[in-house]
C-alpha cells in the first residue's frame, strides 16, 4: 500500500469516528431532554408520584363523541406510583376541575354529564365512569404494595349519546390528583 492511500484511509476513519461520537453525543441529548420535560415527579407523605407525558394536567379540546371501546383506545394520561416502604400505602386518585383553565373557557366548558372517564390500575380491567357520577370526584381508592410500584392509565371521551355537536369548540379541563391521608401530591 502506498504512502498516500495510507494517509487517506486513517484521515477517513478520523472523520467517520468523529462523526459517529457526534451523532452518538446528539441522540443522547435529544433523548435526555425529551426524557426530563415528559415526567413530572410529585410526591406525597410516603409515595413518589411520576406523571408521564402531560403531567397532572388533563384535556378535552376535540369535541368527538364515541362509543367506550373507541374511548378505552384513545390516547391515556399515565402516570406511576412508588411505594419505597415495607407496608401497603392507601391512596386515591381523584378528578378536580382545572379552575384557572376553566375559568378562561368558561363559556365553552363540556357539561361533566356527557363525559365519560376510565380508570385502569396496574393490569386489572378499566373501569368506566360517567365524569359526574364521581363522588367527591373519587375516581379510584386503593393501596400500593410494599416496595413496589402501580401504573396507572387515565382516559377522557365523549359519551355518544352526547347531543354536543363533533367538532364543536367546547373543553374540559381537570387535574389528576393523587391523594394519601388526606393531602395531595406535590411537586417535588
Amino acid at each position: 500500500m502506498n504512502k498516500y492511500l495510507r494517509k487517506e484511509i486513517i484521515k477517513n476513519t478520523i472523520y467517520i469516528g468523529l462523526i459517529l461520537l457526534f451523532a452518538a453525543f446528539a441522540t443522547y441529548k435529544i433523548y435526555n431532554k425529551f426524557q426530563t420535560t415528559r415526567d413530572v415527579d410529585y410526591t406525597s407523605k410516603s409515595l413518589d408520584v411520576v406523571y408521564h407525558d402531560n403531567g397532572d394536567k388533563i384535556t378535552i379540546d376535540k369535541v368527538t363523541p364515541m362509543t367506550d371501546s373507541v374511548g378505552l383506545s384513545s390516547k391515556g394520561y399515565n402516570l406511576s406510583l412508588k411505594n419505597n416502604l415495607t407496608v401497603p400505602v392507601e391512596y386515591k386518585i381523584k378528578i378536580a376541575d382545572d379552575k384557572e383553565s376553566n375559568e378562561i373557557d368558561k363559556e365553552s366548558l363540556i357539561p361533566k354529564d356527557d363525559i365519560k372517564i376510565s380508570i385502569k390500575e396496574g393490569k386489572s380491567t378499566n373501569k368506566i365512569y360517567n365524569l359526574n357520577d364521581l363522588e367527591k370526584g373519587i375516581l379510584l381508592e386503593s393501596k400500593v404494595p410494599a416496595i413496589s410500584t402501580v401504573d396507572i392509565v387515565v382516559r377522557l371521551w365523549i359519551n355518544k349519546d352526547s347531543t354536543i355537536q363533533p367538532g364543536s369548540d367546547l373543553k374540559y379541563h381537570g387535574i389528576i390528583q393523587v391523594i394519601e391521608d388526606g393531602s395531595i401530591a406535590k411537586t417535588k
